[in-house]
C-alpha cells in the first residue's frame, strides 16, 4: 500500500463517519416532518366540517338579511302612507283653523257691535244722570240767589 490508498482510506473512513453522524439529525429531522404533516392533515380533518359549518351559517345570515330587507320594504311602505295621513291631517288642521278664523271674525263681528251699543247706551244714560243732577243744581243755586236778592 502505498500513502495515496492510505490517504483513500482515511477520507473514505472520515466520510463514513460525517454520514453517520448526520444521519442522527436527519433522522430526527424525518421524525418532526412526519409530526407536522401528521398535525397538517388533522388540521385539513377538522377544517373541513368546520367550513361546511361556516358555510351554512353565512347561507343563513345571507336569508335573514333577504328577509331583513323585505321587513324593512314594508316598513317603508308603511311609513309612506304614515306621511300621506300626516300630510291629510295637516290639511285639515289648516282648514279648520281657517274655519274657526272665519266664525271667530262672523261672531265676533256682531258681539263687538253689540258691546259697543252696550257701552254707549251706559255712557249715554250715565251722561243723562249727570246732566239731570246738572240741571237740579244749577236750579238749586238760582233760587237761592233769588231768594237772597229778595230778601
Amino acid at each position: 500500500m502505498d500513502a495515496g490508498e492510505i490517504a483513500g482510506l482515511i477520507a473514505a473512513g472520515a466520510f463514513l463517519m460525517l454520514v453517520f453522524v448526520l444521519a442522527v439529525p436527519i433522522l430526527r429531522l424525518r421524525r418532526t416532518v412526519d409530526a407536522a404533516t401528521q398535525a397538517i392533515n388533522d388540521l385539513n380533518d377538522r377544517t373541513g366540517p368546520l367550513l361546511a359549518e361556516v358555510t351554512g351559517t353565512v347561507q343563513n345570515v345571507n336569508v335573514v338579511l333577504g328577509q331583513s330587507q323585505v321587513t324593512l320594504d314594508g316598513l317603508n311602505v308603511q311609513l309612506a302612507k304614515v306621511d300621506t295621513m300626516t300630510e291629510h291631517a295637516q290639511n285639515v288642521t289648516a282648514n279648520v283653523a281657517n274655519l274657526a278664523t272665519v266664525v271667530s271674525a262672523a261672531a265676533a263681528n256682531p258681539l263687538v257691535k253689540v258691546a259697543s251699543f252696550g257701552y254707549g247706551l251706559r255712557k249715554a244714560a250715565a251722561a243723562r244722570r249727570h246732566a239731570e243732577d246738572e240741571r237740579e243744581v244749577r236750579a238749586t243755586l238760582k233760587r237761592r240767589r233769588k231768594s237772597a236778592r229778595a230778601n
